[in-house]
This record gives structure tokens, C-alpha cells and sequence, in this order.
């Protein structure tokens, strides 16, 4: 994670079960203790943030003058009781994303995207009707992937614990814990619960694998991204250069099971690929539209497919939205997870952390990706033994076993030798969705 000077960070991922080991993020220790009032100075500092920032100016159709009140005539003897109002008074919002973190918490979010992770390594989020503890998807090559995890799972237990009404900092903190530790997660799927017993584990990340693959057409690159940590543009740079030296002939993308991270990673990664043409526009509750833009840095401009699915979430879901809306690259795979809101992030009190749900974001063409997701341009789904299948062996990741790599290799050679004709039609999008209603974007 990279904190500015002003202890700011945009984030658009989703909750990270990983991580105790604290990791350097530029934000000194002196200024992370230079808040050190009272208790009820803390509440009051977080209230005056949503109430400064806050996406929907009316809180959830919630008095927020009249919680400042409330919680402002309390008494406070700790920074417990401090941390238990502050949880209690953002529960009024009913936005899992935004989200207060104690300073244990702050410091596992901050390594969450330094690419060193301690956990079992699945990536959660409540889901905003149902308050269900929902996977977004498993990291590679963690205890949870291999275990079998899948997206779309629903976590009910932790070591025999019911999650109902449990947010999600509650469930970090018991599936959390040390090395060589276990824990048991009851998941429930197609109505069924499964119990998996995993064993935690350190977890060093790179979140860009690449490789040349042989096809009809000749060497093609393939990019795997698992995530948009802070090295994950500098990786994607890397890969896509080597790429080029080698002289393939086109690339796939693979973004499935991608939950989301940095958003300006994804911004700088869509610049890679795009020349010019709108990224990404975020508008807050005043209807100011941030718009980024390419800016005619682009590495290549070779055929593009990307491959997503369920698991691929928020800032996958910019960078594919990018690349679809200007018709850069062919989508191949299932409907993304459907979150487009962009939280901030930043140090409160005495080492405390904030997040706060500060815009929505849109695709170039205006769609809102929140709840509804991207729908690629060629569907095609996986059966749950498919799913499993390519996690027990992973050398089918990537191959002709792997029925979405192979579509996208299909499309790819479509796309490259040009005999795409009605064909090319049929997987471009039809019509663009209404541009959302919004200010000019103003330069910040």
C-alpha cells in the first residue's frame, strides 16, 4: 500500500483475509501516534470524515448531526469503548466497505497489499442485502485454494462459530493467527455445508506471472494478474516488455479470481495497453467526476483478450471495463463480482485506520458496475468439477483443458489473423449503456 503525504489512500478492493506482519508504508510512526486525545476525540474525528466525504449525502437516510449527538453525550473510559461506538455508529450506513480498523487491523490491511501475507488467504466481503460473509475469491497458490475454496462461497462458521451478524473485521480477527495454526471454515455452496480445516501459512505474493505459449498463430503471451498490490503495475511492465522482445503475436489477460486492489494500479496498468481514451470516472455524492485517462504510454498494440470471472472484483473490473468499452480487448469468461464503489484509506487516533466509501466509479461507456458486474463479450461457464478440476492440477491452468483459456485462444487467433468479419460483431458489444449523470470532471 502507498499512503501520500496527506495519509491518503484510494483503494477498491475488498477485505483480505491475510497478514500480521507489519510492513513500511511511508507513513512514519510519529504521525500515526500525533492523535492522541481522548477517546471520544477519536469518534468525533471519524464522524467528522464520513460526514466531510461520505458517498451518499444522506447516510443511509440516517441523521448523521443527530449520531454525532448521540455518541458525542457518551462516556468513554478506553479506546475499546471508543472502537465499539465507532463500529456501532458506521453500522448506520449498512456499507460493509466502509469500515473502521483498530490499529492491529490497520497494520494487517496496510500489508494486504504489500505482497507479503500471513493467513489462509481468502478475500471477503459482506454482501450488502443478505449481511452473509461471502468469498470473493482464494489467492493462488494459498491454503484456501488449495483447499478447494471457491468463489461465491459462503462462510456460516469459523472453528464452529456461526458468522450471522458477524461484520467483517470480526471474521479477520478469528480466521487470522500464527503460522502452522489451524483453522476450520464451515463454507456453505449449492445449499450444501463443507467443512475445510486449513493450515495458516506465510504467503509471499508476486501478482504477475507470465509466460509464452505455442498456438496456430504462432507465440502468444500469457499474463496471469492475481491481484493490484503496490508492485503489481511494475510487474505487469516487466512481463509485458519481455513479451515484446520475444515478438508474440498476441496476448490474453487473465484476470479471473482477481479481487481487486489499487486503484490507480489498475489505472496505470490499463494505461499499458490503452492509447488513448477514457480508464475510469469516479463521481462523489456532489456529482464530481474524476475522469483518468490514457495518455499515449501504451506498450503494444498487439490483440488483446481478457479473461474474467465471479471472483474478479473491483479494480479488475475497471481495467476490463477499460479495455472492453474501448473496444481494446475481447472479454471471455463469466460476469465480473460487481463492485464499483472506491473507498479511501487513512490513519486516525493513535495508529487507527479508516475506510470510507468516498465514489463510485463507471466505465468509459457510463456503466455502474456496482451489484451488476461486466459482462464479457463470449460467455462461457465452469462447472464446479471443471473449478476444481484445474485446482488440483494446475498445469491445466492456461492449456487447452482449461475450457476458458481455450475459448480465449479461439478468440485471440480470430482477432489476429482477421478472419473475424460477422464473427467480430457477435463479440463486441452491441450498444454502449447511458454515460452516468454527472458533472464535468474537474482537475484535482
Amino acid at each position: 500500500m502507498v499512503i501520500t503525504k496527506r495519509g491518503l489512500v484510494l483503494s477498491a478492493a475488498a477485505v483480505v483475509l491475510t497478514a500480521v506482519t507489519f510492513v513500511n508504508t511511508g507513513c512514519s510512526s510519529k504521525s500515526l501516534a500525533s492523535f492522541r486525545g481522548s477517546p471520544k476525540e477519536l469518534v468525533d474525528e471519524v464522524w467528522q470524515i464520513i460526514d466531510k466525504s461520505y458517498v451518499d449525502g444522506t447516510f443511509n437516510q440516517v441523521d448523521w448531526k443527530a449520531v454525532r449527538n448521540d455518541y458525542l453525550n457518551r462516556t468513554y473510559t478506553s479506546d475499546e469503548e471508543a472502537y465499539k461506538a465507532i463500529r456501532e455508529m458506521l453500522k448506520k450506513l449498512d456499507d460493509p466497505y466502509t469500515r473502521f480498523m483498530d490499529p492491529q487491523e490497520f497494520k494487517n490491511m496496510q500489508v494486504e497489499t504489500s505482497g507479503e501475507l500471513t493467513g489462509v488467504g481468502i478475500q471477503l466481503t459482506q454482501d450488502e442485502e443478505t449481511k452473509k460473509l461471502v468469498v470473493i475469491s482464494p489467492i493462488e497458490d494459498t491454503p484456501a485454494f488449495t483447499a478447494g475454496i471457491l468463489a461465491k462461497d459462503i462462510i456460516t462458521k469459523i472453528d464452529g462459530k456461526s458468522t450471522e451478524g458477524m461484520d467483517t473485521n470480526q471474521a479477520v480477527n478469528l480466521i487470522r493467527g500464527k503460522v502452522n495454526t489451524e483453522v476450520t471454515l464451515t463454507i456453505l455452496r449449492d445449499k450444501k455445508e463443507i467443512d475445510f480445516k486449513l493450515k495458516r501459512a506465510k504467503i509471499e505474493i508476486h501478482p504477475v506471472r507470465h509466460s509464452v505459449q505455442k498456438s496456430p498463430i504462432g507465440d502468444i503471451g500469457y499474463i496471469r494478474l492475481n491481484q493490484f498490490s503496490a508492485n503489481a503495475a511494475s510487474e505487469m511492465r516487466s512481463a509485458i516488455k519481455d513479451l515484446e522482445q520475444k515478438k508474440v503475436t498476441g496476448y490474453i489477460l487473465d484476470l479471473r479470481s482477481n479481487p481487486g486492489g489499487l486503484l490507480y494500479g489498475s489505472i496505470e496498468i490499463a494505461r499499458m495497453w490503452l492509447k488513448e481514451g477514457t480508464i475510469v470516472s469516479t463521481v462523489d455524492r456532489v456529482g464530481e467526476a474524476d475522469r483518468q485517462t490514457a495518455n499515449k504510454a501504451e506498450i503494444t498494440d498487439k490483440s488483446l483478450v481478457v479473461l474474467v470471472d465471479g471472483g474478479s472484483a473491483s479494480a479488475s473490473e475497471i481495467l476490463s471495463g477499460a479495455l472492453q468499452d474501448n473496444k481494446r480487448a475481447v472479454l471471455v469468461g463469466t460476469k465480473t463480482f460487481g463492485k464499483g464503489l472506491v473507498q479511501s484509506v487513512r490513519g486516525v487516533g493513535n495508529g487507527s485506520g479508516l475506510a470510507v466509501t468516498i465514489a463510485k466509479y463507471f466505465t468509459p461507456n457510463g456503466t455502474d458496475i456496482n451489484h451488476m458486474g461486466i459482462k464479457p463479450d463470449v460467455v462461457i461457464e465452469l462447472t464446479d468439477t471443471q473449478k476444481q478440476e484445474l485446482r488440483r492440477d494446475r498445469d491445466k491452468i492456461a492449456t487447452k483443458a482449461d475450457p476458458q483459456y481455450a475459448k480465449a485462444l479461439e478468440v485471440l487467433t480470430k482477432e489476429v489473423t482477421g478472419k473475424t468479419g460477422n464473427d467480430k460483431a457477435e463479440l463486441k458489444p452491441s450498444s454502449a449503456p447511458p454515460k452516468p449523470s454527472a458533472a464535468p470532471s474537474k482537475s484535482k
